[in-house]
């Protein structure tokens, strides 16, 4: 890499952003110029552009993960918005706060663990910024994709269905075995800790045409379907005895408390006109290895509620940065 004159804190950049064996030899398609300069170069049709930060004690704690997995979740944070929208991934450009201590090791393996994940989905890292902080670790993270026809959150109708895509909760079942003082079984911790953007499938979705507004699973689907509900001016049903629990999940105390607003799913919600993700469903199994499930309906009105099998709503609040306190 060139554009770093001297310095502890370019030496520090340079070692974060050095090739390593097995890294990709070309640049993603998209990618005029890397790091190195003032501003990374691209090109493509149609930029998607989203931004995510990860907050130590807030997003992770480092005693449940590697350093490695808290630069990769901080990545799959912003690489699945571009998920959401059907976007094929470009770059990331990564900030990092590192308190003091962490320039060494700790810092170099965040930062392998952000490649790793960009790496994974045809992306790479194309810059960012690395500050000094008296604490927390903080990771910022501006994924940038491409697409000429974006699936938006606007799009929803009366009469539409709600699927999504894989398991709800199994991220969250970590997160409260944790709590518990327990460890977790071992696919709950790998859904946390190393979770996957679903990139490949929100393309072969959209270009079969089945979404009508779409977006990923980060804070619980009792939460963010209100953000379809808003965006479409609707009202979306999800009916709590059809989410997909995963074995991790079903096992834990309150299994549909995790399911519908544990959060960290980075799965796919979305509707669709009616039949059109059941003609695709077994293609969509056998392509991925992961259940497509309806789990709703969209209606007049507005919000988002969650029923029991009798059609009664129950009381589930997705996790918010910011809530009443008593």
């Amino acid at each position: 890499m060139t554009g770093l004159g001297a310095g502890p804190e370019f030496d520090l950049i340079r070692r974060f952003l050095r090739r390593r064996p097995g890294d990709p030899a070309t640049p993603p398609r998209g990618l005029r110029l890397g790091p190195g300069d003032d501003c990374a170069m691209i090109a493509g049709d149609g930029i998607a552009v989203t931004v995510d930060m990860s907050v130590e004690n807030i997003h992770f704690r480092r005693a449940w993960l590697s350093p490695e997995e808290i630069g990769w979740r901080a990545a799959v944070a912003g690489l699945s918005d571009l998920a959401a929208v059907a976007a094929r991934p470009i770059g990331v450009l990564a900030s990092i706060a590192l308190p003091d201590g962490d320039e060494g090791e700790t810092g170099e393996r965040v930062s392998m663990g952000i490649a790793a994940a960009a790496e994974e989905v045809g992306a790479a890292v194309i810059g960012g910024d690395l500050v000094r902080s008296p604490g927390p670790l903080v990771v910022d993270i501006v994924a940038l994709g491409e697409t000429s026809a974006p699936v938006l959150r606007s799009g929803a109708r009366a009469g539409d269905e709600l699927w999504v895509t894989g398991y709800l909760g199994t991220a969250a079942a970590a997160v409260d075995a944790w709590l518990r003082g327990e460890e977790p079984d071992a696919t709950a911790r790998a859904a946390f800790a190393r979770p996957r953007p679903r990139i490949a499938h929100a393309i072969w979705l959209a270009e079969r045409s089945v979404p009508s507004a779409m977006l990923d699973l980060s804070d619980g689907i009792a939460g963010d379907a209100g953000h379809l509900a808003a965006a479409s001016g609707v009202r979306v049903v999800v009916e709590a005895d059809s989410l997909p629990l995963s074995g991790a999940a079903a096992a834990r105390e309150d299994p549909l408390r995790l399911a519908a607003a544990g959060g960290e799913d980075y799965e796919l919600c979305f509707t669709c006109r009616p039949g059109a993700a059941a003609e695709v469903r077994r293609a969509f199994e056998n392509r991925f290895g992961i259940p497509l499930t309806r789990v709703g309906r969209v209606v007049e009105g507005e919000g988002v509620v969650v029923v029991d099998e009798r059609g009664g709503p129950l009381e589930l609040r997705a996790f918010q940065h910011w809530v009443e306190r008593a």
